[in-house]
């Protein structure tokens, strides 16, 4: 694992989109091979979803650099305000605060821990996150309670028409 050094944290641009897109594909295929081909299937997301999270600065970036050469280790969309997928809950969220939610976390898998690393930078800068997975991604739940997020109930996705239950996790640091 290399070190964390000469990590950092910025908002992509389009000229990130086309290695973005092969790391949601890659993040795609492990998911298929580690039982979870449904979640984001062979589609998810969208291009259209990943360019407006590009305008519009949600979509976050994990770079270091290797051989002089800046290269992107994770991304995920980082959506300030309510969410309204999280306005009905079979459960509770720890409270009703403001949160962000991260949604799209993809991993490029050239180092481990890119995703936890991610996840650790929103809660440090925002401190009350909320987050979802599908009940088939085990790598993800594992990610998320190993953090410290709390199980809070089940969600149901409003852009899909099936295998719309999601798991919903949130931290607060109080």
């Amino acid at each position: 694992m290399q070190e964390t050094a000469g990590r950092r944290f910025r908002h992509a641009t389009m000229r990130d989109y086309p290695q973005m897109e092969r790391i949601y594909e890659h993040a795609r295929e492990l998911m298929a091979r580690n039982g979870n081909p449904t979640q984001w299937g062979h589609t998810f997301p969208r291009p259209e979803v990943v360019k407006d999270d590009i305008v519009n600065h949600r979509a976050m970036l994990l770079v270091d650099k290797a051989n002089g050469k800046e290269r992107i280790l994770a991304q995920f969309a980082l959506c300030p305000g309510e969410d309204p997928t999280y306005k009905h809950i079979e459960g509770a969220w720890l409270d009703d605060d403001a949160y962000v939610t991260i949604h799209r976390i993809a991993s490029a898998g050239v180092v481990r821990h890119a995703a936890r690393e991610c996840i650790e930078w929103a809660l440090k800068h925002y401190g009350n996150v909320r987050v979802d997975t599908h009940p088939n991604n085990k790598a993800m739940q594992h990610v998320l309670t190993s953090c410290g997020f709390a199980r809070c109930g089940l969600i149901q996705l409003l852009d899909r028409d099936t295998d719309t239950t999601r798991i919903a996790y949130q931290r607060h640091e109080w």
